[in-house]
């Protein structure tokens, strides 16, 4: 029978880091014995705070399903952005992205995903249908589908403009510009390039 080389509580913690993306089962363990090591009594305290201060107030606004404490969000309710221009994106950290490039203004609908056969991940899968009744509903002058540039982005925006087409032409629908790189993610592009891209959409 194998001897049990760690306490059951750091096992379990270097375990449960090790499920989020892009930390392996070695980065769980160091991030797990820095705690440990911490000069910082505290520090691995506040953590766990946090992530429960997470999951307590955090949820999704009732009209664009971003991440917020307060229905509806920030940029929802706030009257100085553009209330007729609407930006699909796929994540919550696709927002903030284009919040850095400082070249738009209007609103925002987060999908919260692509659609990906692959992956078992359907049009219904996503927030796509409080989005077409958001915009059967509303006054909008343009709809920008800023998906990413990748096969599941692309299948996304190609459902959408679908399903947008159907609601007649009250609107403009354009995407960013392909000053982005084919495979890239939002999240991962540097300002000056998010912004050109916004700049210089095109209509679908």
């Amino acid at each position: 029978m194998a001897t049990n080389v760690l306490p059951r509580s750091v096992q379990r913690l270097i375990n449960e880091l090790a499920r989020l993306p892009g930390i392996g089962s070695k980065t769980a363990s160091r991030l797990t014995f820095f705690l440990l090591r911490s000069a910082d009594s505290n520090q691995a305290l506040e953590l766990s705070s946090a992530l429960q201060e997470l999951k307590e107030k955090t949820r999704f606004c009732s009209i664009c399903y971003h991440i917020t404490e307060e229905d509806p969000c920030d940029v929802c309710k706030d009257a100085e952005r553009n209330q007729r221009l609407v930006c699909v994106v796929e994540e919550p950290l696709d927002v903030l992205a284009i919040e850095r490039s400082r070249a738009y203004n209007g609103l925002y609908h987060v999908l919260h995903g692509a659609i990906s056969p692959v992956e078992g991940v359907g049009p219904d899968d996503l927030y796509i249908e409080p989005f077409i009744t958001r915009v059967a509903n509303g006054d909008f002058e343009e709809i920008i589908i800023a998906t990413n540039a990748t096969l599941e982005g692309d299948s996304t925006a190609r459902y959408l403009e679908r399903r947008l087409a159907a609601l007649g032409g009250r609107f403009r629908l354009t995407s960013l510009a392909r000053g982005l790189a084919v495979g890239s993610d939002l999240e991962y592009t540097d300002e000056v390039t998010l912004g050109r891209a916004l700049q210089g959409r095109q209509s679908l």
